[in-house]
C-alpha cells in the first residue's frame, strides 16, 4: 500500500487503538505491523478469523491472555547458556500454562471455531517443562526446598547453624556486662554477618570486628569474638546454598534452551491470538461488522450512455469494482456524534463526485471510504450495517489535505498536482483514488478544466475514483458523462450547518446567498448578487430543491413500506407459531383419545371374556347357550374391528382429498374437520344446540356443526347389516341392543328417568353386560336421581362413577344382571 496514503488516512491511529487490546507484547507488535492485504483468499481468511474471534467473546467471557509474557529474549539467553533468573523461568511457566489453557479450550470449540482451533493445535504443550519448572519454583519466585535433596539438606543444617548463632547473640544482648554498651537490645546483618549496635565510646569494652557505622557514628556495629566461628559456618553454608540454587536454575535453563524452538513458536503462536482477539474487542467498540470480500470481475458490456457514439472506441466498461458501505461511520470520530453515510457504487458508477458546503463532510466521506477499505484488507471488522460489500483493490492512493511546504517552495496546488502525477502513474482499473477538492488552489476555469481532464483519464483507464470538489461545471460533467455520478452532503438552511449526509445521486446546491441572507446582509445586495447570477444556475439550484424533495418523500414512502413488510412478518411468524401449537394440541388429542379407546376396547374384551366363562358354566347345567356363543362372536368382531380403527387412527388426520359437498349435514354423514385436520362420522345431531357427535376413528367428539365441512353423504339403506357394539341383531332372533350409552343430558329429571328405564330394559333383554350412562355433572341432582333408580331397578347388579377416561363423575356404569 502506498505510504503516504496510510499517513492521510490516519491508519496508524486505527493500528494504535488496535494494540491497546492486546495482553502483551507480542499481539501489539503484530498490531503496529499490520499491513493491508491485496490478495482475496488472505483477507477472507483473516475476517473470518476477526469474526470468530467476536463470536467467541460474545459466547465466553473467560478468554484470557493474562499471565502471557514475551519471553523470547530470555529464550536467546537461554540458548547462549546464561542462567536465568528463578522469576525469568516462572515467567516461562506462566505463558506455557496460558497456551496450554488456550489450546485446550480452543480445540474443544473446533467444531464452532474451525479456525481459532487450527491456530491453537500448533501450540505445543511443553508440560514437562512446565512441570520441571513448577516443582523447583514457587509463585512467589523462589526456589524451593525440595527442588534438590542437595539443597534440601543444606536449608536445614542453615537453619540449626542461624538459630544456634541467634541463641548465643541474643544471650550477649541480654546480658548485664553488656547491656550498658549497646545502642539497642537486637541483632541486625552488615556484609552478611550477624552483628550488634554498639555505642561508639564503649567500642573498647566490646571485643570483636567492626562491619559498619550508622550514618552519625554513634554506633558501630560489632561481631562479638565469641560468635566469629558461628557466623562463619552460617555464611559457609548460605554460600553453599547459593551454588546449589545457581546449579538447579542453571539446570532449568538448559531446560528452557533444549526447547526454545517450541516455546518461541508457541510465543508467536500466542502473539497471533492475542492480536485476532484484540482486533474483535476494538470491533465491539465500534459496534462493527464483517464485510463481504468480493474479487474484482470487469464488465463484459458497456455502460449505457445518453449521448449517441458512433465510434466503439468511445465506450466506457465498468472495472468490476464492488462498494456498498451501508450506515458507514468513521472509526476515529466520537461514536456518539459521528453520523452515518450510505456509499455506494453501482453497475453503471465507479466515479463519485461530492460537491457541498466547506465542513460540510466532504473530506470525511473520503477518509471513511479510504479508511474503512484498508481495514477490511487488515481483516478488521468496520463499522458499517451487515449486507455491506468491499472489493479488495490492489492499491489504494489518496490526495487529501493541504501539504503545501515553503522548505519544497510548493504551493498548495503544487503539492496537489505533484501527489496526483504519482498517482496517475501507480494506479490501474484495480485500484481505489481519493482526490480532494479537486483542481483547487488555481484560476477556477482552469481548475474546473483540469479536473475534468483529471477525471476523464481515470474514467477512460477504468479506475474507481471518489473526489470532492466545489466547481459547479463539475456537476453537469458528472450528471453527463457515463460512468461518473454525482453526489452532495447535505446542508441545513434552518441551522445554517451542515448534516454530514451523504445523498448520492444529487448534486450538492449552492447556498451562499441563502446564507449571506440569514445572516443579515443588506437585502438590496442580496438581489444584486441573483441579478448577476446566471439565470439557469438559480433554475438548476430550484430544480435541484424539487428533486430532493421527491427523493425524500420516495424515502419515507420506502420506510413506511418496509415498516409494514416488518409488521406482516411479524403476524405471519405468529400465526406459524400459533398453527404449530394448535398442530402439537391435535397431536395430544388424538394420542391421549387413542389410549382411552385402547383401554376401552380392553375392558370390553375382558366383559366378553367373562361373560363366555359365564356361559360355559351355564352350559354344565343344560341351558342352551347357542345363542349366545353367536351373539359374542359376532361381537368380538366388532371389538376387532374397532381395534383396526384404532390402530389405524392416524391415517384420518390427513386431509381427503375429495371436494366440499353441498347440503345440510345428517347422521352418518362423512364430514372434514379443520381444527383437528381429521375425518370422521356424524352419529348424532343437537340441533338445538347446534352441534353434532362425530366419530374419528373409535373417538367421539361433540364439534360445533358450523366447523364441520360435508365430505360424503350417508348412503340410506334399510336393511340393518352391521352388528352394534354389544348389540343385537335381526337375524340372531334376539331384540336389537339400544347401544352400551344412554345420554340424558338436557333431559328433564322425570322424562329423563322414564326414558332410562325403558333403556335398561333395552338393555337387559338384549342381554348387555353393562352400560355407560350419561348425565353429566351439573348441579348432581340428576346424578342422585339416576342412581337412586339404579339401586331399585331389578336388572342392574350394581354401579360405578366412571373413570377419568370414562367421563369421571358426569358418567355412571352400571352392570346389568345376567338373563
Amino acid at each position: 500500500m502506498n505510504p503516504r496514503t496510510l499517513r492521510v488516512l490516519e491508519y496508524d491511529k486505527i493500528l494504535a487503538r488496535v494494540a491497546e487490546f492486546c495482553a502483551f507484547s507480542g499481539g501489539e507488535d503484530l498490531a503496529l505491523a499490520l499491513l493491508p492485504s491485496d490478495d482475496l483468499l488472505t483477507v477472507q481468511e483473516w475476517l473470518a478469523q476477526t469474526s470468530e474471534a467476536y463470536k467467541l467473546l460474545d459466547q465466553k467471557t473467560d478468554i484470557s491472555f493474562g499471565g502471557v509474557h514475551d519471553v523470547r529474549p530470555l529464550l536467546d539467553r537461554a540458548e547462549r547458556r546464561a542462567m536465568l533468573l528463578a522469576q525469568e523461568l516462572l515467567d516461562i511457566r506462566n505463558t506455557l500454562l496460558r497456551s496450554r489453557t488456550l489450546q485446550n479450550t480452543l480445540t474443544r470449540l473446533e467444531h464452532s471455531f474451525p479456525r481459532l482451533a487450527e491456530i491453537a493445535t500448533n501450540i505445543e504443550p511443553c508440560s514437562h517443562v512446565i512441570a520441571e519448572i513448577g516443582r523447583c519454583i514457587n509463585e512467589r519466585g523462589e526456589v524451593v526446598d525440595g527442588a534438590s535433596e542437595a539443597l534440601s539438606r543444606l536449608r536445614s543444617e542453615l537453619r540449626v547453624a542461624q538459630e544456634r548463632l541467634l541463641s548465643t547473640l541474643d544471650r550477649i544482648i541480654h546480658s548485664g556486662d553488656f547491656r550498658p554498651y549497646l545502642q539497642d537490645a537486637l541483632v541486625t546483618q552488615r556484609q552478611g554477618r550477624y552483628v550488634i549496635p554498639v555505642r561508639a565510646e564503649h567500642k573498647g569494652n566490646v571485643a570483636g570486628i567492626v562491619h559498619d557505622q550508622s550514618a552519625s557514628g554513634a554506633t558501630l556495629f560489632i561481631e562479638p569474638l565469641r560468635v566469629v566461628q558461628q557466623n562463619n559456618a552460617v555464611r559457609e553454608l548460605e554460600l553453599q546454598e547459593e551454588r546449589e540454587v545457581r546449579r538447579i536454575l542453571t539446570e532449568l535453563s538448559e531446560l528452557v534452551a533444549d526447547e526454545a524452538i517450541y516455546i518461541r513458536r508457541n510465543i508467536g503462536i500466542l502473539a497471533e491470538l492475542d492480536f485476532i482477539f484484540a482486533k474483535a474487542k476494538y470491533a465491539y467498540t465500534l459496534e462493527a461488522s464483517a464485510p463481504e470480500v468480493v474479487p474484482i470481475l470487469p464488465a463484459a458490456k458497456p455502460i449505457p450512455s445518453s449521448v449517441v457514439e458512433d465510434d466503439d472506441s468511445q465506450a466506457v466498461y465498468h472495472p468490476g469494482t464492488m462498494l456498498d458501505l451501508r450506515r458507514a461511520r468513521h472509526p476515529l470520530l466520537d461514536p456518539n456524534t459521528v453520523v452515518s453515510v450510505d456509499v455506494y457504487l453501482d453497475d453503471e458508477t465507479y466515479i463519485i463526485v461530492i460537491t457541498g458546503p466547506n465542513t460540510g463532510g466532504k473530506t470525511v466521506t473520503l477518509k471513511t471510504v479510504g479508511l474503512l477499505a484498508l481495514m477490511t484488507q487488515s481483516g478488521m471488522m468496520i463499522p458499517v450495517e451487515p449486507g455491506s460489500k468491499l472489493s479488495i483493490f490492489e492499491g489504494i492512493y489518496a490526495d487529501i489535505g493541504d501539504e503545501q511546504s515553503i522548505e519544497q517552495n510548493l504551493s498548495t496546488f503544487s503539492s496537489h498536482m505533484t501527489n496526483i502525477i504519482e498517482i496517475l502513474e501507480e494506479a490501474d482499473p484495480a485500484s481505489l483514488v481519493l482526490l480532494d477538492e479537486l483542481g483547487a488552489g488555481t484560476d477556477p476555469d482552469e481548475g474546473s478544466a483540469l479536473a475534468m481532464a483529471l477525471l476523464d483519464n481515470l474514467r477512460d483507464r477504468g479506475i474507481t475514483t471518489f473526489a470532492t470538489t466545489h466547481y459547479s461545471d463539475l456537476k453537469l460533467y458528472a450528471h453527463n458523462t457515463p460512468g461518473v455520478r454525482n453526489a452532495s452532503v447535505e446542508f441545513d438552511i434552518e441551522t445554517l450547518s451542515p448534516t454530514y449526509e451523504l445523498s448520492i445521486g444529487l448534486p450538492g446546491r449552492s447556498n451562499a446567498l441563502i446564507i449571506a441572507n440569514r445572516l443579515g446582509l443588506n437585502p438590496v445586495i442580496v438581489e444584486r448578487a441573483e441579478g448577476i447570477v446566471r439565470p439557469d444556475a438559480l433554475q438548476a439550484d430550484a430544480l435541484l430543491d424539487d428533486i430532493k424533495r421527491a427523493k425524500q418523500e420516495a424515502q419515507q414512502v420506502t420506510a413506511r413500506a418496509k415498516e409494514r413488510e416488518r409488521q406482516a412478518q411479524l403476524v405471519e411468524a405468529d400465526l406459524r407459531h400459533q398453527l404449530a401449537e394448535i398442530e402439537e394440541a391435535r397431536r395430544t388429542v388424538i394420542a391421549e383419545a387413542r389410549t382411552t379407546m385402547q383401554r376401552e376396547l380392553e375392558e370390553v374384551r375382558k366383559e366378553i371374556d367373562q361373560t363366555r366363562r359365564q356361559l360355559a358354566r351355564a352350559s354344565q347345567f343344560g341351558s342352551g347357550a347357542g345363542s349366545h356363543e353367536q351373539f359374542l362372536a359376532e361381537a368380538e368382531k366388532e371389538v376387532t374391528r374397532r381395534q383396526r380403527s384404532t390402530e389405524e387412527v392416524d391415517t384420518n388426520v390427513v386431509r381427503p382429498s375429495g371436494d366440499r359437498v353441498g347440503g345440510p349435514i345428517e347422521v352418518g354423514d362423512r364430514v372434514w374437520v379443520p381444527t383437528l385436520q381429521a375425518s370422521g362420522e356424524v352419529l348424532a345431531l343437537n340441533e338445538r344446540a347446534g352441534e353434532a357427535e362425530v366419530q374419528i376413528g373409535n373417538f367421539r367428539l361433540k364439534l360445533p356443526v358450523k366447523r364441520l365441512e360435508l365430505r360424503l353423504k350417508a348412503v340410506k339403506d334399510e336393511t340393518p347389516d352391521r352388528v352394534n357394539l354389544l348389540g343385537g341383531n335381526a337375524q340372531t332372533g334376539m331384540v336389537n341392543s339400544p347401544g352400551i350409552e344412554f345420554d340424558m343430558r338436557g333431559e328433564r329429571v322425570e322424562e329423563g328417568l322414564a326414558k332410562l328405564e325403558r333403556y335398561l330394559d333395552d338393555a337387559y333383554l338384549a342381554r348387555l353386560p353393562w352400560v355407560r350412562i350419561i348425565h353429566g355433572k351439573g348441579t348432581g341432582a340428576l346424578r342422585e336421581a339416576v342412581r337412586t333408580l339404579l339401586r331399585q331397578h331389578p336388572s342392574v347388579a350394581e354401579f360405578r362413577n366412571g373413570d377419568t377416561g370414562e367421563g369421571g363423575d358426569g358418567v355412571t356404569v352400571a352392570k346389568l344382571v345376567s338373563s
